[in-house]
C-alpha cells in the first residue's frame, strides 16, 4: 500500500529532484579528461605529459596519474610522495560520486530506503569534499615543493566544478534527511516495481552511452588539425577543411568510390542472403530428434563465437599453398599449388561464405523463437485437413516468421554501411586489399594505419549521419508495410 506523504516529505521529493540531477552530472563528468582536475603537470623539462586520463582513470589506475613523470621522480623534480595524497583525492572524489548515485537510488524506495539513502549522500558529498579540498592541496603543496624551473602546472579550475556539486549534494542531503520522517518499526526495504525495472536496465543504458554516445564527443577532431600525440585548441582548428579534401581531392574521391562499392556489395550480398537464416531455423524445428536437434543448433552456433583471426587461421591451414585442399589433391596425383587465400578473384563471394558459415546458426535463433511462438492449433488443424509437412511449413511457419523477417530485414537495410570490420581486416594482403576494403576498414586505416585522424573522423561521422537517415527511412518503410514503427 502506498505511503501517505506528510508536507515535508513532499517538500523532499522536490528536493531529491536537482539532487538526481547533480548525481547524474557529476557521474558524466566522470569521464571526460577536459574536466578532470587532477590533470595539473602540462610538462617534465622537455618531455610534454599527455593530459587525456579521465577522473575514473586516475581513480583506477595510479600509473595514469605518474605517466610521463618517470624521470622527474628519478631526478627529484616532484616528490613522488604527493602524487600517492592526489590519487587518494581522485579515489575519494569517485567513492563520494558513486555513493551519491547509489543514494539517488534508493531514494525511490519507501522510507526505510530514502533514510540509507540519505545517510550515505550525505558520506558521498563529504567525501566530494575532501577529495577537491586535497586536489587544492595538492596544487599549493606542488607549488611550494616542485623544481618549477622545471614543471609546468595549471590550476585545476574544473576542480570548482566538483566543489559546488560537492556542497549542493551534501546541502541537499542534509536537507532531505531532516525531512523525512524515520521508517516504522518493521519496516522492510522496498522500492516500486516500476522503478525497480528502471534500475535493473539501467546498468545497460550506461554502457549504451558509454559505448555509443560518449564516443561521439571525438567528432571534434574533425574540424581541427590534430596529429596522434597533439592537443586540440582554437589555434589548429580549420573548420570544415576536412570535409573540403575528402571531396575535392581527386584520390581520396576515387578511393571512397571504391569503398563504398565494395561496402554496398557486401551489403546486398547479406541482403540477398538474409533468408538463409529463417530457412535453417525451419528446416531445423522440423527435426523430429530432439538430440540431434540440439546438436545441429549447438554445432551451427559455436562458430558465431570464434573470432576472425582464428577463422583466417582455419582458412590458411586450409586453402594456403600448402594447405589441406592442395595436400589433398597432390595425395590423388594433382599438381596443385594454387594459394587460394592469397589471389583477388570472388573475393567477394568468399567473404559471404565464411559470414554464412559463421552466423547463420546464430542469426537463426531469433527465428527459432519466433516458431516457438506460432499456434500449435494451425498446425493441428492444418494435419487433419491433410496439409503434409512441407504444406504446413509453407503455409502456417513462413507466413509465421515473415513479419519477423521483415523487420530483420528493414533493420540490416538501415545498417547497409556497418558490415564490420575485422574479418576484412584479417583476410586482406596485398592482392585483394582494394576489393576488401569497406568502409569500416576504410576509416580504421585511414585514422591507424595513415594517421589522419581527423579525415577518418569525417568519413566516420558521415556515415553515422546516413546511418541515422537509413533508420528512419526504415521506420517509415515499416510503418506503411505493416502499420507500425519498429523505433
Amino acid at each position: 500500500m502506498k505511503e501517505e506523504l506528510s508536507p515535508r516529505e513532499q517538500t523532499a521529493n522536490k528536493l531529491y529532484i536537482p539532487l538526481r540531477i547533480l548525481m547524474v552530472l557529476s557521474a558524466v563528468l566522470l569521464f571526460f579528461p577536459a574536466i578532470n582536475p587532477a590533470l595539473m603537470i602540462t610538462s617534465a623539462g622537455q618531455a610534454k605529459v599527455s593530459g587525456t586520463a579521465s577522473l575514473f582513470t586516475c581513480a583506477v589506475s595510479y600509473g595514469s596519474l605518474t605517466d610521463g613523470l618517470n624521470r622527474a621522480f628519478r631526478v627529484g623534480w616532484i616528490s613522488q610522495g604527493l602524487f600517492v595524497m592526489l590519487y587518494i583525492a581522485c579515489v575519494l572524489l569517485v567513492l563520494g560520486i558513486a555513493a551519491a548515485a547509489a543514494a539517488g537510488c534508493m531514494s525511490a524506495g519507501n522510507r526505510k530506503l530514502k533514510n540509507l539513502g540519505n545517510f550515505i549522500a550525505v558520506a558521498g558529498g563529504a567525501a566530494q569534499l575532501v577529495g577537491s579540498v586535497l586536489i587544492l592541496v595538492f596544487y599549493f603543496l606542488m607549488i611550494d615543493s616542485a623544481d618549477m624551473s622545471k614543471i609546468t602546472m595549471r590550476f585545476p579550475n574544473a576542480v570548482w566544478i566538483y566543489i559546488v556539486i560537492g556542497v549542493a549534494v551534501l546541502l541537499l542531503s542534509i536537507a532531505v534527511m531532516i525531512l523525512v520522517p524515520k521508517a516504522d518499526k518493521g519496516e522492510h526495504f522496498a522500492i516500486e516495481s516500476k522503478y525497480k525495472l528502471f534500475l535493473m536496465i539501467m546498468p545497460f543504458l550506461v554502457l549504451c552511452f558509454a559505448f555509443s554516445y560518449l564516443p561521439l564527443f571525438s567528432w571534434r577532431y574533425a574540424f581541427f588539425d590534430y596529429t596522434a600525440g597533439g592537443e586540440i585548441s582554437w589555434d589548429n582548428f580549420v573548420g570544415l577543411k576536412w570535409f573540403k579534401i575528402l571531396f575535392q581531392n581527386e584520390a581520396y574521391t576515387k578511393r571512397l568510390l571504391t569503398v563504398m562499392k565494395n561496402t554496398l556489395a557486401m551489403s546486398g550480398l547479406g541482403l540477398l542472403t538474409s533468408w538463409l537464416p529463417m530457412v535453417f531455423a525451419i528446416f531445423l524445428a522440423e527435426m523430429k530428434s530432439t538430440k540431434y536437434r540440439r546438436f545441429v543448433q549447438t554445432f551451427t552456433t559455436i562458430p558465431n563465437f570464434i573470432s576472425w583471426v582464428l577463422i583466417y587461421a582455419i582458412a590458411f591451414a586450409m586453402f594456403n599453398t600448402d594447405g589441406f585442399i592442395n595436400t589433398l589433391l597432390q595425395s590423388f596425383g594433382v599438381n596443385a599449388t594454387d594459394n587460394y587465400l592469397g589471389g583477388n578473384s570472388h573475393m567477394w563471394l568468399k567473404m559471404l561464405a565464411w559470414g554464412t558459415w559463421k552466423g547463420v546458426g546464430w542469426s537463426a535463433i531469433i527465428y527459432i523463437s519466433g516458431i516457438a511462438g506460432i499456434d500449435q492449433q494451425l498446425y493441428e488443424a492444418a494435419t487433419v485437413d491433410g496439409a503434409g509437412r512441407f504444406q504446413r511449413m509453407l503455409h502456417i511457419t513462413l507466413p509465421g516468421l515473415l513479419p519477423t523477417y521483415t523487420v530483420m530485414l528493414i533493420m540490416s537495410i538501415a545498417g547497409i554501411l556497418s558490415n564490420g570490420m575485422d574479418q576484412y581486416l584479417v583476410f586482406t594482403n596485398a592482392q585483394n586489399k582494394y576489393s576488401l576494403e569497406v568502409l569500416d576498414l576504410y576509416v580504421y586505416n585511414l585514422g591507424i594505419g595513415n594517421g589522419d585522424i581527423p579525415l577518418s573522423t569525417v568519413v566516420g561521422m558521415m556515415k553515422s549521419i546516413i546511418a541515422v537517415v537509413l533508420l528512419f527511412v526504415a521506420n517509415r518503410v515499416a510503418k506503411s508495410v505493416r502499420g507500425e514503427n519498429i523505433v
